[in-house]
């Protein structure tokens, strides 16, 4: 058998080094490619980021540009909205049924109502209203022009990491509930299942504690809450610098005449008990006491300081002469 020629060693450093050099070569372009694919993109970048830029030379650049500039819709799911309206109107019954209609057709209802009168200004009505969040602004545009708005007030409060932390909790507090009751099951002595006991009702208060709290808040977001305030126009009263004219002075003499009577209607009815009873007093000294007193004689001796006067004597008749006789 015949041996192989070994290999030189010059032959096989320059292979070496050879493979080496290759090697070297194509990591520094592989590094310039990525270095000059970064460099694109940050120039790419700064077109889109440029105010109008790209848009000049080009619309797809500029349509990319309004969307990369375009601010973000914020989600309403998670959005108390409040309002407070104060209209004043001609007529609040009327102006208060509209408003019902319009709540009721929004998908709403009438949470609460008052209503006041007032002899200054009239009749004034305050009722909360409850619509849905999506037609929030429409109702609250139908409930502006039912008259004179004087007083607005709208809020919007984001309650969206109250509602993250608290179904954080809740999802927590069930876990923990489904872990002590498998704990009593495993439990054999009574000790052990009297302090899960315990646990268990503390964790199940606070887990209906937390629902009760998300139930409040999925309502609050859900439906939004105004609350209208109805006012009639107040009396106009004269002022001080108009002079009184002829209707002025009649409509003065004839509230002074009304006034008048009315006093004297009233003074009336106060008199008429006393008046009925002395009547009635009068009537039974009339009809039974008085027809029952002793009668006095009709004439008495007259009487004076000294005593009783004289009276006036009669006179003596003449006599008369007896017929056939003659005096001698």
């Amino acid at each position: 058998m015949r041996a192989r020629p070994s290999v030189r060693p010059v032959q096989a450093l320059a292979g070496i080094l050879l493979a080496a050099a290759l090697a070297l070569t194509g990591c520094s372009g592989g590094a310039d490619s990525g270095s000059g694919d970064e460099g694109a993109l940050a120039q790419s970048d700064a077109k889109e980021a440029a105010p109008g830029g790209a848009a000049d030379s080009d619309s797809g650049n500029g349509a990319s540009g309004a969307k990369a500039t375009a601010p973000p819709k914020l989600t309403a799911s998670h959005i108390i909205r409040t309002a407070s309206l104060t209209v004043r109107v001609k007529d609040v019954p009327k102006a208060l049924d509209a408003a019902r209609t319009t709540t009721e057709t929004a998908g709403g209802y009438v949470g609460k109502e008052t209503t006041t009168r007032v002899e200054e200004s009239g009749e004034e009505t305050e009722v909360v209203l409850r619509v849905p969040v999506d037609k929030y602004d429409e109702v609250l545009a139908d409930l502006e022009g039912t008259g004179k708005l004087l007083e607005r007030t709208a809020k919007a409060q984001d309650v969206t990491d109250q509602v993250v932390d608290v179904e954080s909790r809740i999802t927590s507090q069930r876990a923990s509930v489904t872990r002590i009751r498998e704990l009593m099951d495993q439990a054999t002595r009574l000790s052990d299942v009297v302090t899960l006991e315990g646990e268990l009702s503390s964790r199940q208060a606070e887990l209906e504690s937390l629902l009760a709290r998300q139930a409040s808040l999925k309502d609050r977001t859900t439906l939004a809450t105004i609350t209208l305030s109805l006012l009639e126009p107040p009396v106009e009263e004269a002022t001080e610098d108009d002079d009184p004219g002829i209707v002025d002075a009649l409509a003065g003499g004839w509230n002074a005449f009304v006034t008048m009577l009315r006093w004297i209607v009233v003074a009336l009815a106060a008199v008429l008990p006393f008046a009925a009873v002395a009547a009635l007093i009068v009537l039974v000294w009339l009809r039974i006491v008085r027809p029952r007193l002793p009668r006095r004689p009709a004439t008495a001796s007259a009487m004076t300081a000294l005593g009783p006067l004289p009276t006036a004597r009669q006179a003596p008749e003449p006599t008369r002469p007896q017929e056939g006789g003659e005096e001698n």
